[in-house]
């Protein structure tokens, strides 16, 4: 296996090429994950359009919908480009009738992500990593330790997440993770990073890692279902 960048791993053909509202989705997801994070400029036009097999029609109407919801900023002429301006998680309070509302939809998405973020643990443990993948990976578990109990913590737990599921190598389970996070992430940025509960996290995700280093699937696989049973627990308290 090649080293492959978050950016490289989830910016690929979209099934639905031919609607500018799943670039915008895609887009979305990917700032909101961290991807491309506050300050950081998104690959030029012509680029993305073929990265993401879009149009550079629908690809210009996407990036519009994120300016209008103030998610980048585009400058043109010679050294221009669009550059992310989302700070990080939103802060603006839940629905909480659409809450109830989407209550099985959520219970679902939380069952689908039990099952494909422990499948890519487990395929990423069968691969045989690089030293530099290796190390790539442990940055990203590293950068979350960093950001503590910050809302920083939200995207550096996402990205770790991504960096596993790219690691399996699997297209459709890097696309399946990208869309269950992306998901649950209004849900997922309101818990609050106590100290307590980050320090549960960041065991979690030393044992995920370690099962992935050591080639042992299984492990890998056991050590990401008891992260998600715990994340779920979490979620589902919102919902109570």
């Amino acid at each position: 296996m090649t080293l492959q960048l978050l950016p490289d791993a989830v910016l690929r053909p979209l099934s639905d090429s031919s609607a500018f509202a799943s670039t915008a989705a895609r887009l979305d997801a990917v700032i909101r994950l961290g991807v491309f994070v506050d300050g950081e400029r998104l690959p030029p036009e012509r680029e993305l359009a073929v990265r993401l097999g879009v149009s550079r029609v629908n690809l210009r109407e996407a990036i519009a919908v994120l300016r209008a919801a103030g998610m980048v900023q585009t400058r043109r002429g010679r050294g221009g480009g669009t550059t992310v301006v989302y700070p990080g998680s939103s802060t603006e309070p839940l629905d909480e009738d659409q809450l109830r509302r989407d209550r099985a939809w959520i219970t679902d998405a939380l069952d689908f992500r039990r099952v494909v973020e422990p499948g890519a643990a487990y395929l990423a443990a069968t691969r045989q990593l690089s030293a530099d993948q290796q190390g790539w990976l442990t940055g990203f578990e590293e950068r979350v330790v960093a950001a503590g109990s910050t809302p920083a913590h939200r995207i550096a737990d996402s990205r770790l997440h991504l960096a596993v599921a790219t690691l399996s190598g699997s297209a459709m389970l890097i696309e399946a993770v990208i869309r269950v996070q992306a998901c649950l992430d209004p849900l997922l940025s309101r818990i609050p990073p106590l100290p307590a509960a980050v320090g549960q996290s960041h065991q979690a995700h030393r044992a995920v890692i370690a099962a992935i280093m050591a080639g042992d699937p299984a492990a890998a696989r056991a050590e990401m279902e008891r992260l998600c049973d715990r994340t779920a627990g979490l979620v589902r308290a919102q919902l109570a």
